[in-house]
C-alpha cells in the first residue's frame, strides 16, 4: 500500500483496499479475463506488485493463461518486471513450456536473456525441463546458449547433461 492509497477513502462496498488488492491479483492468477480487464479500466496498475513480488502479468502467465496475459500486455505490464527471485514471467512459462504464452512475452519486448538471482536464463529453464520447442523458440529470438548461470552452467551444458543432443548440436552450430 502506498500513501496515496490510503488517502483514497475506502470503497462503498465495504471491501478493504487490501481485498480488492487480492481479488485484483486473484483475477489474475485465475485467469478471470472479465474481472482483469474491469480491474484495468478502473485504474488498476498493471504493473503492480504483491507482497511476494509477483506483479499480475507473472501471475497469469504462470497459470497458462494466455488472454489475460496478452490482456496486461496489451494495457502497459511491463514484461521484464522480476519477482522476488528474479524470475520474469519469461522464465516462468520457460520452464513451464507454456510456448504460446512466451511468443506474446517476445512480442512485447520480454529480454530473451534476462537472467534471475542465481544467473540462469529463460533459455536454461526450458533446457532444464526438456522444454525443447520453447528451447527452440527462444534460440530463434537470439538466447545466449553459452551465457552461465552463477554455477558455471550454461543452456548448452545443461542441454548435453539432460540428454537432448539434437538441441545440443544446434546450439554448438550458433557459436561465433
Amino acid at each position: 500500500m502506498t500513501e496515496l492509497d490510503d488517502a483514497v477513502p475506502a470503497p462503498p462496498s465495504g471491501f478493504t483496499h487490501e481485498q480488492i488488492e487480492a481479488l485484483y491479483f486473484n483475477a489474475a492468477r485465475e485467469g478471470q479475463d472479465d474481472v482483469l480487464e474491469q480491474f484495468l479500466d478502473a485504474g488498476a496498475d498493471p504493473n503492480r506488485v504483491d507482497a511476494r513480488g509477483y506483479t499480475p502479468l507473472i501471475l497469469a502467465s504462470y497459470n497458462g493463461h494466455v488472454a489475460a496475459t496478452a490482456l496486461l500486455l496489451a494495457r502497459g505490464a511491463q514484461p521484464d518486471l522480476a519477482d522476488a527471485k528474479g524470475s520474469t514471467a519469461l522464465s516462468g512459462v520457460a520452464f513451464k513450456g507454456e510456448t504460446e504464452i512466451v511468443r506474446l512475452l517476445l512480442q512485447h519486448g520480454a529480454s530473451v536473456d534476462k537472467p534471475n538471482n542465481v544467473g540462469r536464463t529463460p533459455l536454461m529453464f526450458a533446457v532444464m525441463f526438456g522444454r525443447v520447442a520453447v528451447a527452440e523458440l527462444l534460440l530463434e529470438h537470439g538466447a545466449d546458449p553459452f551465457r552461465r548461470d552463477g554455477e558455471g552452467n550454461s543452456a548448452r551444458s545443461l542441454a548435453e547433461r539432460q540428454g537432448h543432443a539434437a538441441l545440443a548440436e544446434r546450439m554448438d552450430s550458433m557459436r561465433g
